[in-house]
């Protein structure tokens, strides 16, 4: 069914950040630990999005998303970009693998680092506020597909950049405003009117929606249309993301 070499890739990939997990999977969920605790505390009496769901309980699924994310982008993205620089990349290269299995292998252990990372943040943060789970389903369709996105996100990114500072830039401009604006700390009904039309523009904030809509069965977009979105855009970043790996740009030239 798999490759061989796919899987060894694969299994690389896992053990890579695996290896440092204090860094790479119990940081980032302290990281959202200390989001919960500041942000929770201070505006918990202060706001209520969803009648009946405390600002807390709001907040938590927002800030697994955000980690599911941030952590499957990082782990693509890392991976590739160090590759390239100490010269490793050259190993994968002369290995019999197809660029769909290339690109198989890196996106389904940026998932995995996703949904661990995202487990653990949940699982310390559950404790905090009174959490349903009206729709499942939802929960782990958004999930698969936002750190899928981030993957296919983190392989563009770290084909392109040539050194770490130029895969800095890509994070810092454009996955941490995108992130941070997709409603994972409020809800875009909150917003004046322009900037709910700008947030419409961002895919991140369907996968958050759709993502809390899971919990609550409650969410500020439907979550069909929001699903449809995020599908559409990962097939879109699919499409490039192997059509980089297929021609070779910037990895055999």
């Amino acid at each position: 069914m798999f490759s061989s070499p796919f899987l060894t890739l694969f299994s690389k990939e896992i053990w890579r950040f695996w290896k440092v997990a204090t860094q790479t999977i119990t940081a980032p969920i302290l990281t959202s630990l200390l989001y919960l605790l500041i942000f929770g505390h201070t505006l918990e009496n202060h706001i209520q999005v969803f009648d009946g769901v405390s600002y807390t309980a709001f907040l938590i699924p927002g800030l697994v998303m955000m980690s599911m994310l941030q952590n499957a982008f990082a782990n693509s993205s890392s991976s590739l970009i160090q590759s390239k620089i100490n010269g490793s990349l050259v190993f994968v290269l002369l290995a019999p693998l197809s660029y769909l299995e290339w690109f198989g292998a890196y996106l389904l252990a940026a998932i995995v680092r996703g949904l661990v990372v995202g487990l653990g943040v949940f699982l310390v943060t559950y404790w905090f506020a009174d959490i349903t789970f009206v729709a499942p389903l939802w929960i782990i369709v958004f999930s698969v597909f936002g750190a899928a996105i981030l993957g296919s996100m983190g392989i563009i990114a770290g084909i392109w950049a040539d050194k770490f500072d130029q895969l800095a830039s890509f994070q810092n401009f454009l996955i941490m405003p995108a992130t941070f604006l997709s409603g994972v700390f409020y809800s875009i009904h909150s917003l004046p009117s322009f900037w709910q039309k700008i947030s419409r523009l961002n895919p991140f904030f369907y996968m958050v929606d759709g993502f809390r809509y899971g919990f609550f069965g409650r969410s500020d977009v439907d979550p069909y249309f929001s699903f449809s979105i995020v599908a559409v855009f990962f097939t879109f970043l699919a499409i490039i993301t192997t059509h980089m790996l297929k021609s070779g740009y910037k990895l055999r030239h």
